[in-house]
Formats: C-alpha cells, sequence, structure tokens
C-alpha cells in the first residue's frame, strides 16, 4: 500500500513517502488512517489528508506554511496550483511556532 507521513495532530496535509498514481493511501503517524487518493502525487509532495475551504491554512509539522487558493479535497495534491505560501521569499528562517520570518526587518 502507497505511504504518507503525518507529523502531528494539527496537520491537515500528510507528506508522500511513495510515488502514487491511484488507490489508497496509508497515512501513518498521528493522524493515522487511510485516504482515497484522488490524483498522482510524488514521492515528498503534500496530499491533502481533509477537506480544505479555500482560504483556510495549511497545516503542515503543526505549522501554518500557507493558505489554500481553492478548495481542496481529502487525498488531492497540494502544491502550488491550490495554495499560495506564507513564506517570504527573501526570509531564510521562520519561527518553529508561528512560522513567522525571523531574518527579515519590515519596516
Amino acid at each position: 500500500m502507497t505511504r504518507a507521513f503525518c507529523i502531528n495532530s494539527a496537520d491537515n496535509v500528510a507528506t508522500m513517502l511513495d510515488d502514487a498514481k491511484d488507490g489508497v493511501v496509508q497515512v501513518l503517524g498521528e493522524s493515522a488512517r487511510e485516504i482515497a487518493l484522488l490524483e498522482p502525487v510524488s514521492l515528498g509532495h503534500k496530499i491533502a489528508i481533509c477537506d480544505i475551504v479555500s482560504g483556510q491554512p495549511i497545516v503542515k509539522f503543526g505549522v501554518t506554511t500557507g493558505r489554500a487558493s481553492r478548495d481542496i479535497r481529502a487525498g488531492q495534491w497540494v502544491h502550488l496550483h491550490n495554495c499560495a505560501s506564507n513564506f517570504d521569499e527573501r526570509s531564510g528562517t521562520l519561527d518553529v511556532q508561528t512560522g513567522a520570518v525571523t531574518d527579515t526587518k519590515y519596516e
């Protein structure tokens, strides 16, 4: 069975541990479950483990990394086509708790 890993119970995405074209994904970790994959997703990419409404946060490792730019269904690939990053491209480090940039001064 294809596998993905979810590290924090607050996460709404899991990281793929295998390449998958279709079928069921076994999500390992704190949010263990099985999810029907709705499209091909490659190793290292994210899948939604629950429905995420447009505008809601994308949470990985317990940190909000972005927001859904459109509705995302459980089992769909989560990437640049359906989410917008919260990370500032000028920043190299982020606060572990909040995801806020720590090395860029905003004026």
